[in-house]
Parts: structure tokens; sequence; C-alpha cells
């Protein structure tokens, strides 16, 4: 089977599975990490943390990359899964908001090694100009437009506080942006056609809490 074409893939490949391909990815790593040269789809599955009959089911998408009786080739499919998102290029990326979460962002090793690259560090701080993270100098956040432009960035990761974020939003959609990564705690308007997606720290540890409590109070309902 010829493999599709991004373009194609893109129409037919439902969220949830997207979502999962970057686990399939991971999880390829791993094992290729550990000299696995083919893995059946029941050890992938139980290495991504899914059940098999969907990972099977969000393969079939990309195109039949199993021979039966063997397995996949982990280095193949690895490539696959990574051509399908787009890691196989690189991209340039710019944070904007260089606080401490920024700082740790910049400094994230996971970027270049999963095909991104960070081109720019951007605040509205003058202290904070100058300042040198991870090799790349942090710059005025007035320079947005030229860097994109500049570098073709089509990610902005927002960093910055909750009260901030809707602005910088702006700016990037302005200036060419077309994804966003958010981890200011708020809710971004942008037009369609730009793709945001929020992390908030808080309320996944909030999740974790109610899990924990739920947990607790069965144990002593139990005993």
């Amino acid at each position: 089977m010829t493999a599709r074409s991004s373009a194609e893939s893109a129409r037919d490949v439902p969220e949830a599975t997207v979502a999962r391909l970057p686990v399939y990815l991971r999880a390829l790593a791993t094992l290729a990490d550990e000299g696995t040269s083919t893995c059946s789809s029941e050890d992938l599955a139980a290495a991504a943390g899914v059940n098999s009959s969907k990972l099977r089911k969000d393969l079939s998408y990309l195109g039949s990359y199993g021979t039966r009786g063997v397995g996949y080739d982990v280095d193949y499919l690895r490539y696959q899964i990574a051509r399908e998102i787009g890691v196989t290029q690189d991209w340039p990326v710019v944070i904007v908001g260089i606080g401490n979460l920024g700082h740790a962002l910049a400094n994230f090793s996971g970027f270049r090694s999963r095909g991104f690259r960070v081109v720019a560090l951007l605040d509205a701080d003058r202290d904070r100009h100058g300042e040198q993270v991870a090799g790349v100098d942090v710059r005025p956040f007035s320079d947005l437009e030229q860097i994109v432009t500049e570098h073709g960035v089509a990610i902005g990761v927002i960093s910055t506080p909750a009260q901030a974020a809707q602005d910088v939003a702006d700016r990037m959609v302005a200036s060419g942006v077309t994804s966003i990564l958010n981890f200011a705690p708020t809710v971004l308007q942008v037009p369609s056609g730009v793709d945001v997606r929020k992390v908030d720290l808080s309320i996944e540890l909030q999740i974790l809490a109610y899990h924990v409590q739920r947990k607790a109070q069965a144990e002593a309902e139990a005993g």
C-alpha cells in the first residue's frame, strides 16, 4: 500500500488518533533504544499504555505497515509516524514569557530531539533583554513579527501570566503564527484556522488530587 500524502491523511485521521500518535512514537523510540527491531501490536500497545485493538485501528489510518506473523519494523514504523506528525523536519518555535516556566521550557532538551528548534525567546521585561537561556538570547517582545518572518515560525509557545496571554496570542496570529501551545491559565480566543493546545499544570494536579481523594474514600469505606 502506498503511503498517503500528509494533506490526504490530515483529512482522514481522527483527532483522538492524532493525539495518540506521539505516544506511539515515544514508545517506539524506547523500544529502539532497548535494541528491539520488531514488535507485535500487543508489545507496542503495552509500551504505549493502550489496548492493542485501538492501536491497530489508529495505525490503519496511516497505511499498512505491519507484517502478519512478524509484527512491526520498529525503525520503519517510527519513521512513518514521525513523518505523519511532521517531526521529520525542523520546526522553528518561538517562546514568549521567560519567567520560571519559560526558562524550563527553553532548557527542555526534548524539543530539539523531537524536531523542534527554539529560534527566539521573547519577554516584555526590559531587565531580561540580553539574558541568555540555553544559548538563546532573550529579546524584546516587539521583535516578534521580525522573528516570525525571518525564521518562518508557525508555532508559538505562550508562558506568560494569564492577563498578558490574549495580547500575545493576538500578536502571534497577526504575525503569521498558526499554532499556539498555551501554558497561561486562561482560555485564548483565536480565529478559525489557528490551532491552540492548552497545558494547565494546576488543573492536572487538581485532577490527580480528585483521584487520590476518591481512592482514600473507597479504602475508608472498605475498611
